[in-house]
Protein backbone atom coordinates (compact mmCIF):
# COMPACT_ATOMS: atom_id res chain seq x y z
CA UNK A 1 0.00 0.00 0.00
CA UNK A 2 0.90 3.97 -0.66
CA UNK A 3 2.32 5.51 2.04
CA UNK A 4 -0.61 7.84 3.30
CA UNK A 5 -0.31 12.07 3.42
CA UNK A 6 1.23 12.65 7.02
CA UNK A 7 -0.92 14.63 9.57
CA UNK A 8 0.21 18.21 8.67
CA UNK A 9 0.35 19.42 12.40
CA UNK A 10 1.74 18.64 15.57
CA UNK A 11 0.39 15.44 17.31
CA UNK A 12 1.58 15.66 20.58
CA UNK A 13 -1.35 16.79 21.96
CA UNK A 14 -3.70 14.50 20.80
CA UNK A 15 -1.18 11.31 22.08
CA UNK A 16 -3.62 9.40 24.91
CA UNK A 17 -2.79 6.58 26.36
CA UNK A 18 -5.60 3.95 27.68
CA UNK A 19 -6.87 5.69 30.99
CA UNK A 20 -7.14 8.81 29.28
CA UNK A 21 -8.54 8.29 26.22
CA UNK A 22 -11.53 6.10 28.70
CA UNK A 23 -11.91 8.70 30.16
CA UNK A 24 -11.82 11.35 27.25
CA UNK A 25 -13.72 9.01 25.13
CA UNK A 26 -17.57 10.28 25.43
CA UNK A 27 -16.64 13.33 24.39
CA UNK A 28 -14.27 12.35 21.69
CA UNK A 29 -17.25 10.14 20.41
CA UNK A 30 -19.63 12.33 20.85
CA UNK A 31 -20.52 12.18 17.07
CA UNK A 32 -19.99 9.31 16.02
CA UNK A 33 -21.78 7.28 19.38
CA UNK A 34 -19.15 4.56 18.80
CA UNK A 35 -19.23 2.23 22.35
CA UNK A 36 -15.74 2.34 24.34
CA UNK A 37 -13.89 -0.84 22.77
CA UNK A 38 -13.81 -4.18 24.74
CA UNK A 39 -10.86 -5.30 22.94
CA UNK A 40 -6.91 -3.73 23.53
CA UNK A 41 -5.92 -4.56 20.07
CA UNK A 42 -9.17 -2.11 19.32
CA UNK A 43 -8.83 0.58 21.57
CA UNK A 44 -4.78 0.78 20.99
CA UNK A 45 -6.01 1.47 16.97
CA UNK A 46 -8.56 3.96 18.14
CA UNK A 47 -5.65 5.80 20.39
CA UNK A 48 -3.44 5.96 16.97
CA UNK A 49 -6.39 7.56 15.05
CA UNK A 50 -7.25 10.22 17.12
CA UNK A 51 -3.48 10.96 17.15
CA UNK A 52 -3.45 11.18 13.72
CA UNK A 53 -1.68 8.35 12.61
CA UNK A 54 -4.63 7.41 10.32
CA UNK A 55 -2.90 4.61 7.91
CA UNK A 56 -1.59 3.02 11.05
CA UNK A 57 -5.11 3.48 12.61
CA UNK A 58 -6.31 1.41 9.67
CA UNK A 59 -4.05 -1.10 9.28
CA UNK A 60 -4.71 -1.87 13.21
CA UNK A 61 -8.12 -1.81 12.94
CA UNK A 62 -8.06 -4.25 10.17
CA UNK A 63 -5.60 -6.20 11.62
CA UNK A 64 -7.81 -6.39 14.74
CA UNK A 65 -11.20 -7.32 13.01
CA UNK A 66 -14.85 -6.85 14.77
CA UNK A 67 -15.19 -3.36 16.16
CA UNK A 68 -11.44 -2.46 14.85
CA UNK A 69 -13.54 -2.43 10.73
CA UNK A 70 -15.17 0.94 12.48
CA UNK A 71 -11.62 2.29 12.92
CA UNK A 72 -10.09 1.56 9.76
CA UNK A 73 -13.44 2.96 8.17
CA UNK A 74 -13.50 6.02 9.87
CA UNK A 75 -9.68 6.08 9.48
CA UNK A 76 -9.91 5.78 5.71
CA UNK A 77 -12.33 8.29 5.12
CA UNK A 78 -11.02 10.97 7.34
CA UNK A 79 -7.53 10.73 5.70
CA UNK A 80 -9.32 10.91 2.06
CA UNK A 81 -11.82 13.39 3.07
CA UNK A 82 -8.99 15.99 4.19
CA UNK A 83 -5.49 14.73 3.20
CA UNK A 84 -5.55 12.59 0.12
CA UNK A 85 -4.34 15.01 -2.62
CA UNK A 86 -5.04 12.63 -5.83
CA UNK A 87 -8.70 12.82 -6.81
CA UNK A 88 -8.69 9.16 -8.59
CA UNK A 89 -7.73 7.41 -5.21
CA UNK A 90 -9.67 9.59 -2.94
CA UNK A 91 -12.61 8.40 -4.59
CA UNK A 92 -11.43 4.60 -4.96
CA UNK A 93 -10.82 5.22 -0.48
CA UNK A 94 -14.89 6.09 -0.69
CA UNK A 95 -15.59 2.97 -2.57
CA UNK A 96 -13.78 0.81 -0.48
CA UNK A 97 -15.01 2.32 2.61
CA UNK A 98 -18.41 1.70 1.30
CA UNK A 99 -17.69 -1.76 0.54
CA UNK A 100 -16.26 -2.84 3.37
CA UNK A 101 -19.02 -1.18 5.66
CA UNK A 102 -21.50 -2.87 3.41
CA UNK A 103 -19.70 -6.71 4.74
CA UNK A 104 -19.68 -5.11 7.78
CA UNK A 105 -23.36 -4.93 7.92
CA UNK A 106 -23.62 -8.24 6.69
CA UNK A 107 -22.08 -9.28 10.46
CA UNK A 108 -23.51 -6.55 12.37
CA UNK A 109 -26.91 -4.88 11.05
CA UNK A 110 -27.33 -3.51 14.39
CA UNK A 111 -24.21 -1.60 14.47
CA UNK A 112 -25.04 2.13 13.41
CA UNK A 113 -21.05 3.14 12.48
CA UNK A 114 -21.58 0.35 9.62
CA UNK A 115 -24.61 1.95 8.26
CA UNK A 116 -23.17 5.13 9.11
CA UNK A 117 -19.61 4.88 6.91
CA UNK A 118 -21.60 2.85 4.02
CA UNK A 119 -23.50 6.87 3.84
CA UNK A 120 -20.27 8.99 4.79
CA UNK A 121 -17.80 7.13 1.83
CA UNK A 122 -20.58 7.05 -0.56
CA UNK A 123 -22.01 10.95 0.02
CA UNK A 124 -18.30 12.36 -0.35
CA UNK A 125 -18.16 10.03 -3.50
CA UNK A 126 -21.01 11.23 -4.58
CA UNK A 127 -19.62 14.86 -4.34
CA UNK A 128 -16.35 14.10 -6.28
CA UNK A 129 -18.42 12.39 -8.98
CA UNK A 130 -21.34 15.47 -8.59
CA UNK A 131 -24.09 15.24 -7.00
CA UNK A 132 -26.27 15.34 -10.00
CA UNK A 133 -24.48 12.10 -11.40
CA UNK A 134 -24.51 9.97 -8.55
CA UNK A 135 -28.47 10.70 -8.16
CA UNK A 136 -28.89 9.82 -11.48
CA UNK A 137 -27.09 6.52 -10.66
CA UNK A 138 -29.13 5.75 -7.58
CA UNK A 139 -26.63 7.21 -5.02
CA UNK A 140 -28.71 9.23 -2.62
CA UNK A 141 -31.41 7.04 -2.14
CA UNK A 142 -28.54 4.66 -0.63
CA UNK A 143 -26.94 7.38 1.48
CA UNK A 144 -30.23 8.64 2.65
CA UNK A 145 -31.50 4.98 4.04
CA UNK A 146 -28.13 4.17 5.33
CA UNK A 147 -28.27 7.65 7.57
CA UNK A 148 -32.11 7.14 8.26
CA UNK A 149 -30.95 3.61 9.70
CA UNK A 150 -28.13 4.74 11.41
CA UNK A 151 -30.49 7.19 13.03
CA UNK A 152 -32.92 4.79 13.83
CA UNK A 153 -30.03 2.40 15.79
CA UNK A 154 -28.30 5.22 17.46
CA UNK A 155 -30.88 8.15 17.73
CA UNK A 156 -27.96 10.41 19.53
CA UNK A 157 -25.74 9.89 16.29
CA UNK A 158 -24.88 13.49 15.59
CA UNK A 159 -22.84 12.85 13.05
CA UNK A 160 -25.47 11.43 11.03
CA UNK A 161 -27.49 13.89 11.63
CA UNK A 162 -25.17 16.64 10.64
CA UNK A 163 -24.27 13.85 7.09
CA UNK A 164 -28.78 13.44 6.64
CA UNK A 165 -28.68 17.41 7.04
CA UNK A 166 -25.71 17.76 3.88
CA UNK A 167 -28.25 15.07 2.32
CA UNK A 168 -30.68 17.33 2.24
CA UNK A 169 -29.02 20.20 1.31
CA UNK A 170 -26.57 18.97 -1.37
CA UNK A 171 -29.66 17.76 -3.43
CA UNK A 172 -31.83 20.83 -3.32
CA UNK A 173 -29.21 22.86 -4.00
CA UNK A 174 -28.11 21.01 -7.54
CA UNK A 175 -31.75 20.10 -8.21
CA UNK A 176 -33.48 22.38 -6.74
CA UNK A 177 -36.70 22.19 -4.13
CA UNK A 178 -39.21 20.73 -6.99
CA UNK A 179 -36.62 17.82 -7.94
CA UNK A 180 -35.81 17.57 -5.05
CA UNK A 181 -38.76 16.38 -3.27
CA UNK A 182 -38.93 13.13 -5.85
CA UNK A 183 -35.33 12.34 -4.12
CA UNK A 184 -36.82 12.80 -0.16
CA UNK A 185 -35.23 15.87 0.62
CA UNK A 186 -36.44 19.65 1.61
CA UNK A 187 -35.35 21.81 3.31
CA UNK A 188 -37.14 21.96 6.41
CA UNK A 189 -35.90 18.51 7.40
CA UNK A 190 -32.25 19.70 6.24
CA UNK A 191 -32.26 22.43 8.95
CA UNK A 192 -34.01 20.47 11.56
CA UNK A 193 -30.74 17.85 11.19
CA UNK A 194 -28.13 20.45 11.34
CA UNK A 195 -30.02 21.93 14.53
CA UNK A 196 -30.48 18.15 16.15
CA UNK A 197 -26.40 17.51 15.47
CA UNK A 198 -25.55 20.83 17.18
CA UNK A 199 -28.04 19.92 20.34
CA UNK A 200 -26.28 16.37 20.50
CA UNK A 201 -22.65 17.50 19.85
CA UNK A 202 -22.50 21.63 20.43
CA UNK A 203 -18.61 21.41 20.92
CA UNK A 204 -18.24 20.07 17.34
CA UNK A 205 -16.78 22.15 14.50
CA UNK A 206 -18.01 20.30 12.01
CA UNK A 207 -21.13 20.41 12.83
CA UNK A 208 -21.10 23.86 12.32
CA UNK A 209 -19.02 24.10 9.60
CA UNK A 210 -21.65 21.68 7.57
CA UNK A 211 -24.51 23.38 9.40
CA UNK A 212 -22.95 27.25 7.68
CA UNK A 213 -22.61 25.53 4.28
CA UNK A 214 -26.27 24.20 4.89
CA UNK A 215 -28.01 27.11 5.32
CA UNK A 216 -26.54 28.92 2.38
CA UNK A 217 -27.77 26.15 0.32
CA UNK A 218 -31.41 26.10 1.55
CA UNK A 219 -31.70 29.34 2.43
CA UNK A 220 -29.63 31.55 0.55
CA UNK A 221 -27.13 34.81 0.52
CA UNK A 222 -29.39 35.99 3.21
CA UNK A 223 -28.10 33.27 5.33
CA UNK A 224 -24.33 34.41 4.46
CA UNK A 225 -24.34 36.44 7.87
CA UNK A 226 -25.43 33.35 10.04
CA UNK A 227 -23.21 31.44 8.35
CA UNK A 228 -19.75 33.13 9.03
CA UNK A 229 -20.38 33.35 12.52
CA UNK A 230 -21.17 29.48 12.64
CA UNK A 231 -17.60 29.32 10.60
CA UNK A 232 -16.21 31.89 13.45
CA UNK A 233 -17.61 29.79 16.15
CA UNK A 234 -16.20 26.37 14.79
CA UNK A 235 -12.49 28.27 14.14
CA UNK A 236 -12.75 29.34 17.69
CA UNK A 237 -13.23 25.69 18.94
CA UNK A 238 -10.21 23.41 20.94
CA UNK A 239 -9.84 20.13 19.14
CA UNK A 240 -9.30 17.11 21.30
CA UNK A 241 -8.15 15.24 18.50
CA UNK A 242 -6.36 15.51 15.13
CA UNK A 243 -9.54 14.91 13.27
CA UNK A 244 -11.16 17.87 15.04
CA UNK A 245 -7.94 20.00 14.26
CA UNK A 246 -8.69 18.96 10.70
CA UNK A 247 -12.12 20.36 11.31
CA UNK A 248 -11.18 23.32 12.92
CA UNK A 249 -8.48 24.07 10.36
CA UNK A 250 -10.93 24.09 7.56
CA UNK A 251 -13.47 26.45 9.35
CA UNK A 252 -10.57 28.67 9.07
CA UNK A 253 -9.96 28.16 5.64
CA UNK A 254 -13.15 29.21 4.89
CA UNK A 255 -13.43 31.91 7.04
CA UNK A 256 -10.38 33.62 5.43
CA UNK A 257 -12.09 32.55 1.38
Amino acid sequence: MAKWTAFPYDTAPYRLDAAALKKQWARLHAGDAEPFPKDEAVLAAWALFHAGDFQKAFEAGLKAGGAGITVANKAQSIHANYLEKSEPTRLAMFLEVAERAVAQQGKEPKNPNAHYWQAYALGRYSQGISVTKALAQGLGGKVKTALETTIALAPKHADAHIALGSFHAEVIDKVGKLLGRTQGADTATGLKMFRQALTLNPTSAIAMVEYANGLVMLEGEKKMGEAEKLYADAAACKPLDAMERLDVEMAKAELED
